[in-house]
């Protein structure tokens, strides 16, 4: 990544002048002053044999400067410099050609048989989504069973509501609400609900790379919340679909896997932020979970902020900041959530569904229904009957 130049980000290779540099008390051949025509596909590395001044001349220069000729930092060479004695140092044109100056009152740097690599010019990703496969919100009918597959793509699973058993390569980990885990490329796996268990769960299939994802495999872990939020903004893309729909499904899911990454292995001792945090999602986790195992009782905000130990305004705050939703729609789409489960097991009318769910009418919740799913409780049924 190319550098701002400023004497913070340079004080390790020498100092920085804002205006062109003279040989001062010198005469006109007592310094030694070369002009350089730079090329994009030539950027010879010198070692400074004494304190050497450059300066662009000419279009935009790149400045590579190093320590000890191992990795080196760029800067855009927008005012003069003077390199250390002993810095190595390397110009090159941002793009096409360029041309710059170098002044010493000593000896001229020593021009080494190297060259860098100009690709190291400009930033690349770390980690890289080559493809996105598949994108999947399940729901599934109690004690369901997978009876398990294997393929060459990664996938990730994350537990919405409930809880899901997963086996891969004979291990069992059993993921519960607001915990995830990821199967490895051709690692075969399945899953399965305890037989008092409905699960709701996220399956999402993709390659990556340049990033090592190993230490994920196979692994149960609970996400931060930011990550939870990345992958709730990624449904609402999905429903969504517009023409720029998957591309932020695409950057959302980058964002996502990299936050895991990050934050996967932290030390358990953190700052007094880091603890704010983990408060705020102990809070909103605490909510989701009350939320799914009370969903066919009466919920309201201000009930939902007594269980959890907070004021309604703050939960409503923590919700909108972290979910992007107040809690009295989050728990208006985990209620329509149920009934969809509910009309797959017919065990109920319309009727006594918008009853079990505390609607006030069965006309408010078919009404409800259909704004969330574009279809009628009536339509729903007779498409998975």
């Amino acid at each position: 990544m190319i550098r701002n130049l400023n004497q913070q980000n340079f004080s390790g290779f020498g100092t920085i002048s804002h205006e062109r540099p003279t040989l001062s008390g010198s005469s006109e051949n007592a310094g030694q002053r070369a002009m350089l025509q730079l090329q994009h596909q030539s950027a010879p590395i010198y070692r400074a044999a004494a304190d050497t001044w450059l300066f662009n001349t000419e279009s935009m220069t790149v400045l590579s400067v190093s320590k000890d000729g191992g990795e080196f930092q760029h800067f855009y060479l927008d005012k003069p410099v003077c390199v250390r004695e002993g810095v190595y140092f390397c110009l090159a044109p941002f793009r096409g050609d360029s041309g710059a100056a170098q002044m010493t009152s000593d000896v001229p740097p020593e021009q080494l048989d190297r060259h860098l690599e100009l690709s190291d010019l400009h930033i690349s990703h770390k980690l890289r989504l080559s493809a996105l496969y598949t994108f999947f919100y399940h729901e599934k009918e109690r004690g369901f069973v997978f009876t398990g597959e294997s393929h060459p793509m990664l996938e990730l699973t994350y537990v919405d509501q409930g809880s899901l058993h997963s086996v891969a390569d004979g291990q069992e980990l059993i993921l519960n609400q607001g915990e995830m885990t990821i199967y490895g490329p051709d690692q075969w796996h399945m899953q399965y609900a305890d037989m008092d268990v409905a699960p709701r769960y996220v399956t999402i299939s993709f390659d990556v790379a340049g990033c090592d994802m190993t230490p994920l495999f196979n692994r149960k872990f609970q996400p931060h919340q930011e990550a939870i939020t990345l992958l709730q903004q990624m449904l609402r893309e999905r429903e969504r679909m517009d023409k720029y729909a998957t591309d932020m499904i695409i950057t959302l899911l980058t964002q996502l896997l990299l936050n895991i990454m990050r934050n996967i292995d932290t030390p358990t001792e953190k700052p007094k932020a880091s603890n704010n945090l983990h408060s705020d999602n102990e809070i909103i986790r605490r909510a989701q979970q009350y939320i799914s195992e009370h969903i066919r009782e009466k919920l309201s905000v201000p009930i939902l902020a007594r269980k959890v130990d907070v004021s309604p305004s703050y939960l409503t705050s923590l919700f909108h900041k972290y979910l992007q939703i107040s809690p009295g729609e989050y728990i208006r789409r985990i209620k329509l959530q149920e009934s969809k489960q509910m009309i797959r097991e017919n065990s109920m009318n319309f009727t006594q569904i918008a009853e079990a769910l505390q609607y006030s009418t069965v006309h408010h919740f078919s009404r409800q229904f259909k704004d969330k799913f574009g279809i009628t409780p009536s339509e729903y049924a007779r498409s998975v009957r």
